[in-house]
């Protein structure tokens, strides 16, 4: 091209003033790029399949080139003629305007690396600032697709702030209200602004902030956050949102709705959250703040929220901080002085009045144990579990037996009677569909706990281990261990949540799970309790309600027909036998292959 042969001129003749060819070029390709908005006639067509692209990398190549040449000192006439014209404010104009499509994701790029490349001070012109305040704002919208692209500009501004502080207040548009610093971050905005502001104040070194930028009367930069952030959270609990809807869809389609009944601060708050997600695999560690509320509507709000944050984060750094935020500090041992009230009084409502409490707490229990990080269950189960207090010491000259015994999985199917059983007179209700389902999950456990380095076998038994200390199951084993034991009188759902749990929970390769929650053979200390000796006490009580039952069989399998009928009894029965079978599906597969 003609600007490829200037360059090349330019290069062999050094004498030679390079600024009239280098400006000449650089108006010619901001020429060409408004020029396609003249002429162009197809709107579909792909940022990527026109020349804008190439013409931008030029105009940057042009304006980084001549800043080498004429020193950081100097405003070049490239970057003069940038500056004047407002190409930056026009380029998020059309940026924003998605024209042509992909055109938001161009801009990104460009004016990050033309915060990156140009040397010279620049954020405090308002030919610059304006732009990176508008295109902040359009951070973070659902269904972007540009989440790289933001985070990448996010980190270039914070790096700029971080090399002069000063410009924040030009950058977050700082503005004075009854003597408070404020942050403008008006709604539906809001969530975006605080993305940029958290991972500002991650970088920014607020020792080197200016006596005049804190003045009496104002309060520091750190308070404006938490002013804001509360302000926020305050009207994300006053929307009406149902919490059901939470556990459910994506949140890239869940939330892609304005609403004026107030979601909106829910969804603004989704999308701040996935674009924190993204920023957090590069920038610094940033917690995440919720507040329990006692309300129940709002604990059901707030619940469901947990979980949807649970599903969502991906990043590595972010939800170490969320299981740090959540259950708390990873300790060896379960009798630790301090105990993390949050975590408590998360896992005290999965048995809590309220049976939509219960569900929705329970499915935050299954979202934290679906997730890859070793320290939930840790914290959660195992640490409660590595003494084996549990254990009574056994009679003198009886072996214990194996943890892996193959007559563990009829233990669990024989333990319902004959008389309540009712799956084999359906179609589809065998033990196979089972034993397929427990390869599924045992799989996906032992995939997300492969990097765990657990043991592969037991502690060896001792007398200094049995019996030494009291066994405390810990918040959650006992809460699971007391819903299963009502088992027959719960509602089906919540008695399908729980199954969920145990099973997913008996399917990790630890020796102290498999132990605990398959091994019928353990001989238990006294007072204490597993999942089998429970299942025994619930057999009990069912064989004595059954016994008033007329036509039991004919009723269980309309039961299982429709499911809609009031009997909860019998929904737990059904219940009962299809966890029964679950388990002895488990206990087969994670067999060793020698035992098969």
């Amino acid at each position: 091209s003609d600007y490829v042969g200037r360059c090349a001129t330019l290069q062999a003749d050094s004498t030679e003033e390079p600024s009239v060819d280098l400006l000449e070029s650089f108006v010619d390709h901001w020429k060409a790029i408004t020029n396609y908005y003249i002429e162009t006639t197809d709107e579909s067509r792909p940022v990527r399949q026109t020349d804008i692209p190439w013409r931008l990398r030029q105009m940057l190549d042009i304006l980084v080139y001549e800043e080498k040449q004429q020193g950081v000192e100097e405003t070049g006439p490239c970057l003069e003629y940038l500056l004047q014209h407002k190409i930056l404010e026009t380029l998020c104009t059309l940026g924003k305007a998605q024209y042509p499509p992909g055109m938001s994701q161009q801009v990104l790029l460009f004016i990050s690396k033309f915060l990156s490349q140009i040397q010279k001070p620049l954020l405090h012109l308002i030919s610059v600032y304006r732009p990176v305040q508008k295109l902040i704002r359009l951070c973070a919208l659902p269904g972007s697709h540009t989440e790289k692209e933001e985070a990448q500009f996010l980190l270039v501004v914070c790096s700029r702030v971080k090399q002069d502080p000063y410009v924040l207040h030009y950058v977050l548009e700082v503005w004075k209200h009854r003597g408070y610093m404020c942050v403008c971050v008006e709604a539906p905005w809001r969530c975006c602004w605080l993305g940029g502001w958290c991972s500002c104040t991650a970088c920014c070194p607020w020792s080197s902030w200016s006596p005049e930028s804190c003045r009496a009367g104002s309060t520091h930069p750190g308070g404006t956050h938490t002013h804001t952030h509360t302000h926020t959270h305050t009207h994300t609990h006053k929307a009406v949102f149902h919490d059901s809807e939470l556990m459910l869809s994506p949140v890239s389609s869940q939330f892609s709705q304005s609403s004026s009944d107030g979601t909106d601060h829910v969804t603004n708050f989704f999308c701040w959250l996935d674009f924190l997600d993204h920023l957090m695999k590069e920038a610094p560690q940033i917690p995440v703040p919720v507040s329990p509320c006692r309300a129940e509507p709002a604990v059901l709000l707030s619940t469901a929220l947990l979980s949807a944050v649970v599903r969502l984060v991906q990043s590595a750094a972010l939800l170490d901080q969320l299981v740090l935020f959540l259950l708390g500090p990873h300790t060896h041992t379960h009798t630790h002085s301090h105990t993390h009230t949050l975590r408590e009084r998360l896992l005290e409502r999965c048995d809590h009045i309220s049976d939509q409490i219960s569900m929705a707490s329970l499915c935050l229990v299954e979202e934290l144990l679906q997730k890859p990080h070793e320290d939930i269950l840790t914290i959660l189960v195992l640490r409660n579990l590595e003494s084996r207090s549990y254990l009574s010491l056994p009679p003198a000259g009886v072996e214990e037996r194996p943890t892996a015994d193959p007559a563990e999985e009829n233990d669990f199917l024989c333990l319902v009677p004959q008389q309540a059983r009712s799956a084999h007179l359906l179609q589809g209700g065998g033990y196979d569909s089972y034993v397929h389902d427990a390869h599924s999950l045992v799989k996906e456990c032992l995939s997300l706990s492969q990097s765990w380095d657990w043991p592969d076998s037991l502690p060896p038994p001792s007398s200094s281990v049995w019996g030494a200390e009291p066994f405390s199951e810990g918040s959650l084993l006992k809460v699971l261990l007391d819903r299963l034991g009502r088992i027959l009188e719960q509602p089906y759902e919540l008695n399908l949540q729980l199954t969920s749990i145990l099973s997913r929970l008996s399917a990790f390769q630890h020796p102290l799970l498999q132990e605990y929650l398959l091994n019928p053979y353990i001989s238990l200390s006294h007072c204490c309790r597993s999942p089998f000796s429970v299942l025994i006490r619930v057999i009990g009580e069912l064989m004595q309600k059954i016994q008033l039952i007329p036509n039991l069989t004919d009723r269980l399998v309309n039961v299982r027909k429709q499911l809609l009928e009031h009997l909860t009894l019998l929904r737990g029965v059904i219940v009962l036998e299809e966890f029964c079978k679950e388990l002895a599906a488990i206990a087969f597969v994670k067999l060793p292959l020698n035992h098969v």
